[in-house]
């Protein structure tokens, strides 16, 4: 039985140049090889999870199967490897601190004088040897966020030295940097990663593998002069350039025998290759090929970051979009809308027309939201095909309930906690957690059950009646409104399996009407498009 294998994989010069997507290629073609393979990511904030980070900062939020509020790199790790990652794979600086205290209160280190280093480190340590254990992996990559030169990296790099020192043959470090080209030098730089290089040095770690993200490939001269200045063979730098899309990465790496580098640095044995990168050459090739367009709204409200759009704030929803649209042979465009602006302009819902399917995402508080009710009432009166997350779901059971059902003061307690009709109400387990501020991982969180009418659009996409989904939410349907709204003809298509709480909705009388408490863009794959996503793009297809 062969030792363990860990790969720490670092960022040099700036952060968001796909670190992430450069630890699930690791995994990717090591996978590919016939290595089991898990990825870790080690985000180095105070937070204890992702949960109480605002989106529109940090991206999305992604829930586990079983409800750990994570990084959104957690979410690539899973769409690469196409396998369910689970809270032992995500720690955060308060995670690890939050530990060491405990551990300190209830005497487990019997004694002794508890300190940053080597404790904070050891527990680091501690964590990514249990994930790798509880996946069962033979080799394990592991992220860590941010960049080398950020103060608050210093104590997981110290852990990724002591493991390095505790096994040398069984741990490498890859750097993943960026290589810029100015506009007005018009050639490319080395001299970031050298001072990156040099500033990992300094942390006592010397990367065995440059991945040199840039706009263009990497020239032989480059390769030559990184070679040469942050003391690497040549082979050991990776050219990585921009891509049109994610999944082209894994096979740009394999085409720069990222694969054989891995192999040959961390001793393993050769082993017969798997069919599973060649479903996904397969798969990037038609996504190459696919150019007939799909014009997909998204209504949000957590991507305008001053100037700039910000899409990781919903990224399983995007990437979902296009997992189900190239199923279709379809080239999806995202449309960003603003609700703010229909409460403000209600003309301007007529935008709303240009799209053949509209996603109302998930969300919190009350920004907006009037103008994300007023988008909804005007995609069930045109009949424009309709997908609700979440919050979508909620504020589409509101919109029904005013519009239809005639209840026009209709409402949620996010919204309004003293209305008088509350069709959307804080379910029973979390009103003492609200009303004691006890916000940090405590809603709704993980997979659930959920059990489908068979007379539902829903159960034609899933085409099964049991179901399992991930949730994030403190609200939910209120059942005392359930029996008006059926018999006004909202059609209750899932629900938990004591029929208790609303897990479905949809208007039978539009061609794709729906809305879920959970959110299904977390489980969809690259090869595996979810269900409702089929159904919906399928929908909007016909709408065209």
């Amino acid at each position: 039985m062969m030792n363990k294998k860990y790969i720490f994989v670092v960022g040099g010069v700036m952060s968001s140049v796909g670190k992430g997507i450069a630890t699930a290629s690791c995994a990717k073609l090591l996978k590919a090889r016939g290595y089991s393979t898990t990825c870790v990511k080690i985000d180095p904030y105070i937070n204890v999870d992702a949960g109480t980070m605002n989106p529109t900062e940090h991206g999305e939020v992604f829930v586990t199967d079983d409800g750990d509020e994570t990084d959104q790199d957690i979410g690539n790790y899973e769409r690469f490897l196409n396998t369910n990652i689970l809270s032992t794979n995500y720690m955060t600086t308060g995670r690890v601190y939050k530990k060491v205290i405990e551990d300190e209160r209830n005497l487990k280190y019997k004694g002794k004088c508890v300190e940053v280093v080597p404790h904070i480190p050891m527990e680091v340590v501690r964590r990514i040897k249990i994930a790798s254990s509880s996946a069962e992996a033979e080799v394990t990559v592991i992220e860590i966020g941010g960049t080398v030169g950020e103060y608050q990296n210093v104590l997981f790099l110290e852990a990724a030295r002591m493991m390095k020192i505790e096994s040398p043959d069984d741990v490498i470090f890859v750097m993943v940097s960026y290589l810029p080209i100015p506009k007005m030098v018009g050639e490319m730089k080395t001299k970031p990663t050298q001072s990156a290089v040099r500033t990992l040095n300094s942390s006592g770690i010397q990367p065995n593998l440059l991945l040199c993200r840039s706009e263009r490939s990497l020239d032989e001269k480059r390769k030559e002069k990184l070679s040469v200045f942050c003391n690497l063979k040549k082979n050991a730098i990776i050219s990585a350039p921009d891509a049109d899309s994610i999944y082209d990465v894994v096979l740009n790496f394999e085409k720069e025998n990222l694969d054989e580098r891995l192999i040959e640095l961390l001793n393993l044995e050769e082993r017969a290759s798997n069919n599973e990168l060649e479903e996904w050459r397969n798969f990037a090739n038609k996504v190459k090929n696919v150019k007939e367009e799909i014009t997909i709204g998204i209504v949000g409200k957590y991507f305008k970051t001053g100037d700039y759009v910000l899409s990781d704030s919903y990224l399983s929803v995007v990437e979902a979009i296009k997992h189900a649209s190239w199923f279709y042979n379809k080239k999806p465009i995202i449309k960003w809308l603003y609700p703010d602006e229909y409460e403000d302009s209600p003309e301007k819902l007529e935008e709303l027309k240009s799209c053949n399917g509209i996603i109302v995402p998930g969300g919190f508080g009350t920004r907006g939201i009037e103008g994300k009710i007023e988008a909804i009432s005007y995609l069930r009166k045109n009949d424009i095909p309709f997908l609700g997350l979440c919050y979508g779901m909620q504020l589409a059971t509101i919109e029904f309930a005013r519009n239809v059902a005639g209840i026009s003061d209709a409402t949620t307690e996010e919204m309004d906690p003293n209305a008088k009709n509350l069709i959307i109400h804080t379910m029973k387990d979390q009103i003492n957690k609200i009303k004691n501020e006890n916000y940090g991982g405590t809603m709704r969180l993980g997979a659930y059950p959920c059990l489908l009418n068979k007379n539902s659009k829903s159960f034609e996409s899933y085409k099964e009646e049991n179901i399992s989904e991930r949730h994030r939410h403190r609200y939910e349907f209120n059942n005392n409104y359930r029996d008006l709204l059926e018999e006004k003809g909202l059609l209750i298509a899932g629900t938990s399996p004591d029929n208790n709480l609303v897990e479905i909705i949809e208007n039978p009388k539009n061609k794709f009407f729906v809305g879920s408490q959970f959110h299904p863009e977390l489980k969809s794959r690259p090869l595996n498009p979810h269900p409702l996503f089929l159904g919906f793009i399928k929908a909007a297809i016909e709408n065209e």
